[in-house]
């Protein structure tokens, strides 16, 4: 990587930046730093709305995320906030959890970034592609009103994902 270059920025974006987008910031970062990557790959998080702004990552998913492992790599300074201009100048890969933060994320990016968004759930190779207008068929599943299980099932879907999210950024960057 040359002096000006900046690492890939992969930004996962859910509703109010507490639950679903920290997590997968999480778990991915976790998986770039086991492949020797941190230098070459950023994880960021953001939401598409500001409800949540400033608040940590929600207890139940701290709680999940601890139970799995990924608790040193739990940031002790989260601030939930929606994306900023700055953010979506910098991010080369959006991964919105729903087709719904799918929607609303587009709407904030300039037509040359519009490519760069892909549902995360998109890397699944266990899932048929959605037929256009059917995106939600593969959205990550919202914990936000569950409990513990409805926690399980998401970090289960973020986790299984993460690696083939992953191996796709590692094509692109040519590791």
């Amino acid at each position: 990587m040359t002096a000006n270059a900046h690492p890939y920025t992969i930004m996962t974006v859910c509703t109010g930046n507490i639950c679903r987008s920290p997590m997968g910031e999480i778990i991915l970062r976790h998986y770039v730093n086991e492949r020797g990557l941190g230098d070459r790959i950023n994880v960021e998080s953001s939401g598409v709305s500001d409800e949540e702004w400033s608040h940590p990552i929600d207890p139940r998913a701290v709680r999940v995320l601890k139970e799995r492992g990924y608790g040193p790599e739990i940031p002790a300074d989260h601030f939930a906030h929606r994306i900023t201009p700055d953010e979506i100048t910098r991010t080369d890969l959006f991964l919105p959890m729903t087709a719904s933060h799918m929607r609303a994320l587009l709407r904030e990016l300039p037509a040359g970034k519009r490519a760069e968004v892909h549902l995360y759930r998109s890397f699944d190779p266990d899932l048929p592609k959605p037929a256009p207008g059917r995106e939600s068929d593969i959205d990550l599943v919202d914990p936000w009103y569950g409990g513990r299980h409805e926690f399980e099932v998401a970090i289960d879907q973020i986790e299984h994902v993460a690696p083939y999210i992953i191996d796709w950024v590692e094509e692109r960057i040519g590791a």
